[in-house]
């Protein structure tokens, strides 16, 4: 049954992403090294960190779903609500004085934007199946790494590749798993998913990504409806979360995880000097055909408080399936 859900719904957003619809079929099936060499003849598969039976395919091909690498942008104040709604979700990012925000109206259909914010070279990660939004540095090392997408999973989780080495990355936890690079990591930087009313009342000057083409995608539609509010999750054969529905969002931080539910219901949690925060007004991307009309699901911001100053912190908003799959021995604090 679950194979089955997953197929019809894969299906319907293989033909919004012009997936041939037999490749979204066999979705399922795990790849093997002898199916990628001919799409991935630079990348060193005598080097992995992971099992390569845990890779899925998703559908698409290496770069089937295509990145945005030359992204264009608008200033907030010619954002019109026809445009985007004000309780519809961005990736806000503040970097050296300078904001930006990515809708995932957008990022829905891209997943990946490569970029350069106040000087740094950044990469914005968006993977739907996951609903895990982070922002990257794409400096590793004296080089700047340029992203893509394989159309693999695992754990349900977009697995990237870098164009210099076509070592592939896990986006969940910015790590090399496969490749020239395997065990290298990114660093995160600090963004809030965010509803662009308040990305625009906290950065009124700031600039939002548009799209290059806006014809090339249903941009506003959502392909994976009802998504966020099924029984399990897509493409994952790991072991499910306890205590906990595996769809759940929950607020991840340094390895840390607290259930949104709890979030939402206390509106402030206290950590040590972390602090989290909630407060409704932001549409789920992951809700229903058009994600202005998503459900409200809040909006979360993590700070550490020090010297009686705040300042935000990377973190995820992901699914509870997900944080389990990658930490197994760790709990989600639900109460």
């Amino acid at each position: 049954m679950r194979k089955l859900a997953a197929a019809l719904v894969l299906a319907a957003a293989g033909s919004l992403f012009n997936v041939a619809p037999h490749t979204v079929g066999a979705a399922a099936a795990a790849d093997t090294p002898l199916s990628w060499g001919w799409e991935w003849r630079r990348t060193d598969f005598s080097k992995r960190s992971v099992e390569f039976g845990e890779i899925l395919s998703g559908g698409p091909p290496k770069d089937g779903i295509p990145s945005i690498d030359n992204p264009r942008f608008t200033v907030v104040s010619n954002v019109q609500e026809t445009d985007i709604a004000a309780t519809e979700p961005v990736i806000g990012v503040v970097l050296g004085g300078q904001a930006r925000a990515y809708p995932l109206r957008v990022l829905t259909w891209h997943e990946i934007v490569n970029d350069e914010l106040a000087g740094i070279p950044i990469t914005i990660t968006f993977c739907p199946l996951c609903n895990s939004a982070i922002v990257f540095d794409r400096r590793l090392e004296g080089r700047i790494l340029d992203f893509g997408t394989t159309g693999k999973l695992r754990n349900s989780d977009m697995v990237m590749y870098d164009r210099q080495t076509e070592s592939w990355w896990q986006q969940f936890l910015g790590e090399a798993i496969i490749g020239e690079l395997t065990g290298k990591k990114l660093k995160m930087f600090p963004s809030r998913l965010e509803s662009f009313a308040n990305f625009k009342q906290r950065a009124p000057k700031g600039e939002v990504l548009v799209p290059n083409d806006p014809g090339m995608r249903r941009y506003g539609v959502n392909p994976y409806q009802s998504y966020d509010t099924a029984s399990f999750p897509f493409l994952y054969n790991g072991d499910m979360p306890k205590g906990i529905e595996p769809m759940i969002r929950v607020v991840v931080v340094d390895g840390k995880a607290w259930s949104l539910p709890l979030l939402s219901r206390k509106q402030k949690i206290s950590d040590g000097n972390l602090v989290l925060t909630w407060a409704a007004g932001q549409n789920s991307a992951l809700d229903t055909r058009r994600i202005r009309d998503g459900r409200d699901v809040g909006n979360v911001v993590v700070q550490r408080v020090t010297g009686g100053q705040a300042v935000d912190v990377a973190y995820d908003l992901t699914f509870a399936f997900v944080y389990h799959a990658f930490n197994p021995d760790g709990s989600i604090i639900t109460e």
